[in-house]
């Protein structure tokens, strides 16, 4: 079995949980800034509740990639992260509903690389946040 050094292991660790905090940052400031844009395509997909949808992924995006950013909670945040990335890519890139063409190639590369990213959120639940990370539990607090 290959093992890195540590402070590479800490190195790989740290930017791979803040590129998924800021997947999901992003995203999130682009909900509030476009609020009705958003709210139309979650109308396009047959969304109920709109508003309250909304304004719930909105806190779960940037509340939870902030955390995944600065390693808080890395276990727990990444997990609620990954059940908010499969509900997201089963209700709003059903590719399985749509006729076949270009959006359906779209849609279908969407739920894709969400289903990747959730792999590697479901890794972070497991795992935790690495050394460099708040909460740290699996390595020592310490940065090498």
């Amino acid at each position: 079995m290959t093992t890195w050094p540590q402070p590479i292991e800490n190195l790989l660790t740290t930017t791979g949980r803040v590129l998924l905090g800021i997947y999901f940052i992003l995203p999130g400031i682009n909900k509030i800034t476009d609020f009705s844009g958003n709210s139309q395509y979650m109308a396009e997909h047959g969304m109920v509740l709109i508003p309250f949808f909304l304004v719930l992924t909105i806190i779960i995006q940037v509340g939870g990639g902030l955390a995944m950013v600065a390693g808080l909670q890395t276990r727990m945040v990444a997990f609620v992260l990954a059940g908010l990335t499969l509900v997201i890519s089963v209700v709003m890139h059903d590719f399985w509903t749509m006729e076949p063409g270009l959006q359906t190639s779209h849609e279908t590369q969407n739920f894709i690389k969400n289903m990747a990213i959730m792999a590697g959120l479901l890794v972070a639940a497991g795992l935790g946040g690495g050394a460099w990370s708040v909460d740290s539990r699996r390595h020592s607090t310490t940065a090498v």
